[in-house]
C-alpha cells in the first residue's frame, strides 16, 4: 500500500493483511505478548488455529469498515494496526481500534503513523463514524497519543485487567469522525 520513514531513518511498508499472514501475525502477537503488560494477553497466549485465523482475515479483507494493517522492514511483522467493525446495521458505524508494536520499534513515532493511516482509511471508508479503543489507566504514552489524536476518555473500568497478581483500570477512549 504505502511506506513511511520512521525517526532513525529505517523505511516500514505498510500493507492490508491477507489470510496468508495468518500463521506470522499469530506467531507476531504470541512475541510482543511477552515484550509489554499493555496488551490483553501475554506472551505466547494468543492461541489461534491457524485455519480458523485465516478465515478471520479473509472475511476482515473483505469488509469496507474493517482493516488490518500489517508494517514490515523486511517482509517481517513490526506492528500491527487495526480497525474492526460489526457488520450489524445498528452498531457498524463504530470501529474498534487496536495497535501492537515490536519493543525494538517504540519511541520511533511508528504508532503516531500507523494510527494516522487507520483514521485516514476510516474518514473515507464511508461507514466509520467512530473510533473507540481500550487501554490500561497507566499506559501514559499511549493515553497522551490517543488524546493528541483526538481520542476522549469515554469511561473507566475498574479493575479490568489482571496482571501479575494485580488489578489494574482500563481506560474507554472514543473519536468521532467528520
Amino acid at each position: 500500500m504505502f511506506d513511511f520513514k520512521l525517526k532513525n531513518g529505517e523505511v516500514i511498508n505498510v500493507r492490508e493483511a491477507t489470510k496468508n499472514d495468518a500463521k506470522s501475525i499469530i506467531d507476531f502477537y504470541n512475541i510482543v505478548g511477552g515484550e509489554t503488560n499493555f496488551l490483553s494477553f501475554g506472551g505466547n497466549e494468543f492461541k489461534r488455529d491457524v485455519e480458523e485465523y485465516q478465515v478471520y482475515l479473509d472475511s476482515t479483507f473483505h469488509e469496507n469498515n474493517s482493516i488490518i494493517l500489517l508494517g514490515t522492514v523486511n517482509n517481517q511483522i513490526i506492528s500491527i494496526a487495526s480497525i474492526n467493525s460489526s457488520q450489524k446495521e445498528r452498531t457498524k458505524h463504530v470501529g474498534t481500534l487496536g495497535i501492537v508494536i515490536k519493543k525494538e520499534y517504540w519511541g520511533l513515532s511508528l504508532g503516531k503513523l500507523m494510527m494516522e493511516s487507520l483514521i485516514d482509511w476510516a474518514k473515507r471508508n464511508e461507514v466509520t463514524r467512530k473510533i473507540q479503543l481500550v487501554t490500561n489507566e497507566d499506559n501514559h504514552k499511549a493515553i497522551q497519543l490517543y488524546k493528541n489524536l483526538g481520542f476522549e476518555i469515554e469511561g473507566r473500568m475498574k479493575e479490568d485487567t489482571y496482571i501479575d497478581g494485580r488489578y489494574y483500570n482500563t481506560l474507554s477512549m472514543g473519536l468521532f469522525l467528520n
